[in-house]
């Protein structure tokens, strides 16, 4: 299964160690990330280490571990589809038009994310953390 992951799913797997985590570390799923997702990461680090209640080094630890089944893909091969994008979920969330040209941009088998906003997205099927728990049977 492969996976478009929103920055919540892996912002909530930093912060808690929970199913969104174990689901994370699953070896046989692949999430794609949008590389400015990582830059929000960094803007908002002060924030998740508050919230995680970890100290610096120790996020430093836990994020390359989450992002291990992550493909980071840049945003010179999203750029192209990110018109496309904003038609599609421009008027519903801007935020999210980078995960929507992602999924144009590369197979998928839908979004992680718990963001009503994809739901109902044509071409997208939408995985909220209980749905796909329950589809791996966890």
């Amino acid at each position: 299964m492969r996976l478009v992951l929103d920055t919540n799913i892996l912002i909530a797997a930093l912060i808690k160690d929970s199913i969104t985590r174990r689901i994370l570390l699953l070896p046989n799923l692949e999430f794609l990330l949008p590389a400015f997702a990582l830059d929000e990461l960094a803007k908002h680090r002060a924030k998740i280490v508050r919230a995680a209640r970890l100290k610096g080094d120790e996020l430093d630890l836990l994020l390359p571990l989450l992002l291990t089944s992550v493909a980071v893909i840049p945003f010179e091969r999203i750029a192209p589809y990110l018109p496309e994008a904003d038609d599609l979920i421009g008027a519903i969330d801007p935020d999210d038009i980078p995960f929507v040209a992602l999924g144009l941009a590369e197979e998928h088998d839908g979004i992680w994310s718990n963001d009503r906003a994809f739901e109902g997205l044509p071409g997208f099927q939408c995985w909220t953390t209980t749905r796909l728990k329950a589809h791996l049977h966890l």
